[in-house]
């Protein structure tokens, strides 16, 4: 007897799991948030990213890929990267600023929408190596590193408004942007690395593991400065060779 076809819907089911803990640790996030425990929110976000990452890679690894796994990760995203990190930071720092907190807080959500939307009509016709406007989970990072280093720090959150609506509107323009970020895609995990890659990335844990808050949100920060950076260099060259 063939027992293929039970074997495919096992190994289907296994990527649609990262992807459903993603989506309860971006779920988690805002209930968290809602409990005023802002630290774990900002965390949760954070793990979300982490299985984001794997559900795709493995996904692509076990040649798993199906239109359902690209269409829940999508959906996901949208709760993990868009509605979770809007709320952590109004409940966080925006509840007294009235309708622009709220409305700030929507404009990310709804620019995060656009950017997955965007994301999607272009799979398989666009430079996998690049993307166009800031990802999501990047964005997400910038919103909650931001409370999770000033928690850290003991900060009050009141203190923080206005710097919570600029990085919330920034974060939010940087989706729909086109800014041209790297994605890394193009990175090989399957073969041999040279040993100083190894090197590196042990070095980039240790660094991390001195203050996770801190080094993460500085890291994102950088992405997301990569992109206008990376723009203005280009219209320099090009007004250089005029």
């Amino acid at each position: 007897m063939d027992h293929s076809p039970n074997t495919r819907r096992g190994i289907y089911l296994l990527p649609n799991l990262f992807t459903t803990a993603a989506l309860l640790a971006g779920f988690y996030a805002i209930m968290a948030a809602v409990n005023e425990q802002f630290t774990a929110a900002a965390v949760a976000v954070f793990v979300a990213m982490v299985l984001d990452g794997i559900d795709g890679r493995l996904a692509r690894l076990t040649n798993t890929q199906t239109a359902f796994g690209a269409e829940y990760d999508s959906m996901a995203d949208m709760v993990s990267f868009g509605v979770a990190p809007a709320m952590v930071v109004y409940l966080w720092a925006l509840t007294d600023t009235g309708q622009v907190g709220w409305v700030a807080a929507f404009f990310y959500t709804a620019a995060a929408a656009l950017r997955l939307a965007r994301f999607n009509t272009k799979v398989g016709v666009s430079d996998k190596r690049f993307f166009q406007g800031l990802p999501s989970p990047s964005s997400a990072a910038l919103m909650v590193g931001m409370v999770w280093v000033f928690q850290d720090l003991g900060l009050p959150a009141e203190n923080l408004v206005y710097l919570a609506l600029v990085i919330t509107v920034l974060a939010g323009a940087a989706m729909v942007s086109h800014f041209t970020y790297f994605s890394f895609k193009d990175m090989d995990f399957k073969h041999r690395v040279p040993f100083f890659v190894m090197v590196a990335l042990v070095a980039l844990l240790m660094v991390m593991a001195l203050d996770p808050p801190k080094i993460l949100w500085a890291g994102f920060l950088l992405y997301a400065l990569s992109g206008p950076a990376w723009a203005a260099v280009r219209w320099y060259r090009k007004r250089q060779l005029r």
